[in-house]
């Protein structure tokens, strides 16, 4: 008896230790995947800083015309946001191309994060039951779907107009605002990382739900509580200006109460289930 319990422990070990050879292949193609596009990135140089990380910096960018336009239909010039291009300095010898291998890394990571969701998927799906494969159909297209819409949200929405205000905003006439090429860099990166992945909400309430550990309930209850929280998370991802709060701050509750729902059809489907069964 006790060796046949060897043998056992001994082959739950032999499985645990193949989860983890497994778990290392699917960490190595990911980091693959983010060195590769990463190293597109850096020489794609000229697209990713002029177009990407400094069109929000002049007023041809896409938002600025859009707002213009905006503003020619309502008859309102207030909108239009002209002559704006931001000068921007760098003030250490090796800056512009430690700043440059940032850009691309950060590139090198928004561009991968749907095949390296899709590893990460594939790891962990063996290991669900078949109703839950069932129920998660569709997951890496709707966590990619959303991460890429929040990125979206953050570079068009949040980033020029957050950086329009602090660029214009003023103590005095004698200060001149030159900001520093890594200030750019990450003013952009984080409020476009930041809202690709603050749009997961809908998807941690589906997998708590699932859980059994949120209920609609519980969200409706603690309502306040939450908008409280995405305030404050609104104020620690963006920069320190009410106006860039107030912008992530809205479609973040939008999404919560998005949130809401979903976890009230996954709490009915759940106890239709249990009451068949």
């Amino acid at each position: 008896m006790a060796l046949d319990q060897l043998f056992d422990e001994d082959e739950k070990e032999m499985g645990f230790l193949d989860h983890l050879e497994e778990l290392r292949w699917h960490l190595v193609r990911s980091v693959l995947a983010i060195v590769v596009f990463t190293i597109l990135a850096f020489i794609a140089k000229d697209f990713f800083w002029d177009v990407l990380v400094m069109g929000p910096t002049n007023s041809d960018f896409w938002t600025y015309r859009k707002l213009c336009e905006i503003g020619d239909l309502i008859g309102s010039s207030a909108l239009c946001i002209e002559d704006m291009r931001i000068e921007v300095q760098n003030r250490t010898l090796q800056g512009q191309f430690l700043v440059h291998i940032k850009s691309s890394f950060v590139a090198g990571l928004v561009l991968a994060f749907p095949y390296t969701f899709w590893e990460i998927w594939r790891f962990v799906k063996p290991g669900l039951r078949s109703n839950e494969k069932k129920a998660s159909r569709g997951v890496v297209a709707v966590v990619t779907l959303l991460f890429l819409m929040g990125v979206s949200f953050g570079y068009f929405i949040v980033t020029p107009l957050s950086i329009n205000f602090l660029y214009n905003y003023q103590l005095s006439d004698q200060i001149r605002n030159i900001p520093d090429v890594s200030n750019i860099l990450g003013t952009v990166s984080t409020l476009a990382l930041a809202c690709g992945l603050m749009f997961q909400l809908p998807v941690a309430s589906y997998m708590l739900s699932k859980a059994g550990i949120v209920t609609p309930e519980l969200m409706k209850r603690f309502r306040r509580h939450a908008i409280v929280v995405i305030l404050v998370v609104s104020a620690v991802i963006t920069p320190p200006d009410v106006f860039s709060q107030i912008l992530i701050a809205l479609p973040l509750s939008g999404l919560y109460e998005i949130s809401i729902i979903i976890s009230k059809r996954v709490n009915k489907r759940r106890d239709k289930e249990l009451y068949e069964s």
